[in-house]
């Protein structure tokens, strides 16, 4: 298949470009405008050549990489020609930013959504991956799943929501085989520019720092390790009948943001043999109290479900970071 990445220097595109290629066989066109990953990202997991637009030529086993940004309209509709899926990664991420700058989360995740919407639409695309959340869903009682009406708290759950429908939209009116996939906190090998709770607290610590939980640490959280995202990822690309759907990819596993710092703090002093300080500070604007997900729904239609158990997401994601630091 012609694959195009959006946001494919990024954590959760680079480890789908390593899946693919494992594969063999696919064309990986990458567009990002490099404000998270970076080249060198991208090189830790292929062989690619830097092109423009009109550089581009889809031959199989190949790798290229457009610079670009998803709110450049001209961009967006020659880098889609002549690709059969479209994975539309590229987003402002997380709830902080959105708050700080609502409007700017606006843009990329709504403008831009519909900018590869309608790169999808102009270049007979058959089927477009979406990358959302489980911020749509905003303050309701877990388990999360897809038929639950939406309420969302900050303005990245509401970008995010919009994105998703646009893409039902799409479906309907044009007849796309759109998919909206609500990742859960995805962590794992690979996060090193990743803000979320995992990299961010691996790092820290690592760095000798103290870890600062937001609030009282009983916020509830559904960790997902991105191996398993990316199966999820590969098969929303492939299975039939599921365009116009949504679909919950997590654990299905609550967890609060506390047990997770006590069993991260535990395999890191077994590595590093440090103590590690851990402090609650004051609450974020914007977070839900509890969220994690009923992933029936990607059971049943997807074939899928997640292998990796916390435990052992954990344990090789701290290694990854600490062979980083080892070999840099």
């Amino acid at each position: 298949m012609k694959w195009l990445i959006t946001g494919g220097c990024g954590f959760i595109g680079t480890s789908l470009i390593r899946t693919l290629q494992d594969e063999g066989g696919h064309y990986i066109r990458v567009l990002d405008n490099l404000s998270t990953g970076t080249r060198d990202d991208l090189a830790l997991v292929a062989g690619f050549a830097e092109k423009n637009s009109a550089q581009l030529t889809a031959n199989a086993g190949q790798v290229e990489l457009v610079i670009g940004d998803i709110l450049d309209e001209t961009i967006t509709q020659a880098v889609a020609s002549g690709m059969d899926i479209i994975v539309h990664l590229a987003a402002n991420t997380g709830v902080g930013p959105s708050v700080e700058d609502p409007r700017k989360d606006c843009m990329a995740n709504v403008l831009g959504t519909f900018n590869m919407l309608e790169a999808t639409r102009h270049n007979q695309i058959s089927r477009f991956i979406f990358a959302s959340s489980g911020a749509p869903a905003g303050e309701v009682e877990p388990p999360i799943h897809e038929e639950l009406p939406p309420h969302p708290v900050s303005p990245y759950g509401a970008s995010k929501l919009a994105g998703e429908g646009y893409c039902s939209a799409y479906k309907r009116s044009f007849g796309i085989d759109t998919v909206a996939l609500r990742f859960g906190n995805v962590y794992g090998p690979g996060s090193v520019h990743k803000s979320s709770v995992v990299a961010k607290f691996i790092s820290q610590a690592l760095d000798g720092e103290a870890l600062e939980i937001f609030g009282d640490g009983a916020q509830t959280r559904d960790f997902i390790f991105i191996d398993d995202l990316t199966r999820a990822i590969t098969l929303a690309a492939t299975v039939e009948n599921i365009g116009g759907e949504t679909f919950q990819i997590a654990s299905n596993h609550e967890t609060t943001v506390s047990e997770m710092t006590r069993l991260l703090v535990e395999i890191l002093q077994q590595t590093v043999a440090e103590k590690i300080n851990v402090f609650n500070g004051e609450n974020r604007v914007g977070d839900v109290r509890r969220n994690y997900s009923d992933i029936t729904k990607a059971r049943t239609r997807l074939g899928w479900k997640p292998e990796m158990t916390l435990r052992e997401g954990l344990e090789a994601t701290i290694n990854y970071f600490l062979n980083k630091r080892t070999n840099k």
